[in-house]
């Protein structure tokens, strides 16, 4: 599918409603990773608060898997991921018979934020992110692209060097660098802003670290307001965060019990181990003949924590995704479950072990703040609705 064929033809893919936004205005995406409504019920977030009681505010519904790329991709491209083509941080490569990861630009299959806005408007477009793999996943149409994880040396020798990617200190490094463009580089109309949530991984809502990232999150928030008075600010999560107690390897039960499958692959899997071992809530699970479908839906079934096994027609359909990038079955956990590679069919994890990507994570907040724009809060239900309404003709 060529995504090129679709940037004048937003309107016809989407049902939006008819938004008023002839007037140019400077508009600021902010996607904070792993930002589930539990994190925001614990912390003291003034400046958020504020944007809720003049803006917009909802409890919306991540698209499912609820890991970081598909959600990326869907708020980015403001549509399901089913259009976009993105259902994964992972996925299976049935032509290269590989495990890949979804994180470049070729497998996206519609126009951008950045796209719209250059074709529509003209606007130039700045995407800003703590992870390397966002900056390779949506990078079409940006005219200016930053990776904290690796910021190139003019960064560096500006605002010094950026701190680890196992850190909450990067993301205040990266809003740092925002909140820079927002006062000196007026040009760039567009900016999308990702966070990483590794502090999300390691503290619970209610730990003290945690309520310091957000705190501190809320400060540069208010800062990057006060150096673009003129800016919408729209922000949004990719996905909740849940302890876990159990992680199953789905290749290696399906072979113990006399089921051999092709592969099972965990779609939260991706180069940031250290954030939750590329265990994750839902997984993808391809059998070796299609006779082998049923039995095996049947031995997963049965396992605990399971909550849910899918076909692929069917789970395609409920949960929005494109066909050809799911397994022949889909798995989901409930929340105390997770999949993944391990050394044996099952594992106890340690009690301080945190992920997401299945049904229980799903819960987000969506503000929007400062917009000329004539919106109403009844036409937001889902994340990927946030920016929809941006560069539309």
């Amino acid at each position: 599918m060529n995504r090129r064929r679709f940037l004048g033809a937003g309107a016809g893919l989407i049902s939006a409603p008819a938004f008023a936004q002839r007037t140019q205005q400077r508009a600021v995406v902010i996607m904070c990773d792993g930002f589930g409504l539990e994190y925001l019920a614990q912390s003291e977030m003034p400046v958020l608060a504020q944007w809720r009681r003049k803006g917009i505010f909802r409890h919306v519904r991540a698209t499912m898997p609820s890991v970081t790329n598909t959600n990326n991709a869907s708020i980015c491209c403001g549509v399901w991921p089913n259009v976009h083509g993105i259902t994964g941080n992972s996925y299976f490569d049935e032509r290269s018979g590989r495990e890949e990861y979804m994180e470049t630009a070729d497998l996206l299959q519609a126009p951008t934020l950045f796209e719209r806005a250059k074709k529509t408007r003209g606007v130039k477009s700045a995407l800003l992110s703590s992870k390397k793999k966002t900056t390779t996943l949506l990078a079409p149409g940006a005219d200016l692209i930053l990776t904290a994880e690796a910021p190139a040396r003019e960064w560096v020798e500006r605002f010094g060097p950026a701190p680890g990617i196992y850190s909450r200190e990067i993301n205040y490094w990266l809003l740092r660098v925002a909140i820079d463009l927002l006062k000196n580089r007026r040009d760039l109309g567009c900016l999308y802003i990702h966070t990483t949530d590794y502090p999300m991984h390691t503290w619970p809502p209610e730990a003290a670290e945690s309520k310091e990232h957000l705190a501190r999150l809320d400060r540069l928030f208010g800062e990057a307001a006060a150096a673009a008075p003129d800016a919408a600010f729209l922000l949004t999560a990719d996905h909740g965060m849940n302890f876990k107690t159990r992680c199953w390897d789905l290749e290696k039960v399906c072979a113990q019990r006399g089921l051999p499958i092709r592969t099972a692959i965990s779609v939260d899997r991706d180069k940031y181990l250290k954030h939750h071992r590329g265990y994750g809530g839902v997984a993808w699970v391809y059998c070796n003949r299609s006779s082998d479908i049923d039995g095996v839906a049947k031995v997963l079934t049965g396992l605990e924590g399971v909550e849910l096994v899918l076909p692929r027609s069917e789970a395609a359909e409920r949960y929005h995704l494109m066909a050809s990038r799911i397994g022949d079955l889909i798995v989901l956990g409930d929340t105390d479950t997770v999949f993944g590679e391990l050394d044996g069919p099952s594992e106890r994890l340690p009690r301080e072990y945190r992920s997401h990507g299945s049904l229980h994570e799903m819960d987000v907040p969506l503000a929007i703040y400062n917009a000329h724009a004539k919106l109403e809060a009844g036409h937001f239900q889902y994340n990927w609705e946030l920016a929809r309404w941006l560069y539309r003709d």
